[in-house]
């Protein structure tokens, strides 16, 4: 189902249907600061498992996912925040990055990499925001393609190739279409692994 959803000034309702999805064990497309995400409840593991099957990717690859949290304080439930990494995240966000972090044992197994760490992202879009805010949990932030795909902008197009596949699609119009960009903050200092919109 593909519905209009205003970015700025998110319609409540909108935002309580698609969180019902969400608590339900569905799966949505929703709007970001950067690219459309397909997401779901981070602590619902058959959920994740459907993304892995929509976007035709190998089990080994969910540990990749990330997902986001609202705001620095919800970040410390599930990663490991140091003093001068508080501060970059302080300075950033709410932005365009993604930041791998270690991550702490409220994170689920199945979402931590090998070196036990998690990618986070606080998007600067409102919609993403309040859906977790009313959720309550972390929701999973993937790009909306099949794997080794180009991601897609229009949500027209999103709907005629994943409408069947998720349960609700949040139209909030044509997005840029560039990725957030990726900083690892798990070593002694900061290493870019990919760099999108976010001028790091």
């Amino acid at each position: 189902m593909l519905v209009k959803i205003n970015s700025l000034h998110p319609q409540k309702r909108l935002i309580d249907q698609a969180v019902k999805v969400l608590e339900q064990g569905g799966t949505i497309i929703y709007p970001t600061d950067t690219i459309y995400g397909l997401g779901c409840d981070l602590f619902n593991k058959e959920a994740i498992e459907n993304i892995e099957k929509i976007k035709g990717r190998d089990k080994n690859q969910a540990k990749y996912f990330s997902f986001i949290c609202h705001d620095l304080a919800h970040i410390s439930d599930f990663a490991k925040v140091s003093t001068p990494n508080y501060k970059i995240l302080k300075r950033l966000l709410p932005g365009p990055y993604t930041f791998i972090l270690p991550a702490t044992k409220s994170v689920p197994k199945k979402i931590i990499s090998q070196k036990h760490s998690v990618g986070i992202r606080i998007p600067d879009n409102q919609v993403a925001l309040e859906l977790v805010k009313k959720l309550g949990r972390p929701i999973i932030s993937t790009s909306v393609n099949a794997s080794n795909q180009p991601t897609l902008s229009d949500p027209e197009e999103i709907n005629k190739l994943f409408g069947k596949r998720v349960d609700l699609i949040l139209d909030a119009g044509i997005l840029e279409g560039e990725p957030s960009t990726i900083v690892d903050l798990t070593g002694p200092e900061p290493v870019i692994i990919r760099q999108g919109k976010g001028d790091f």
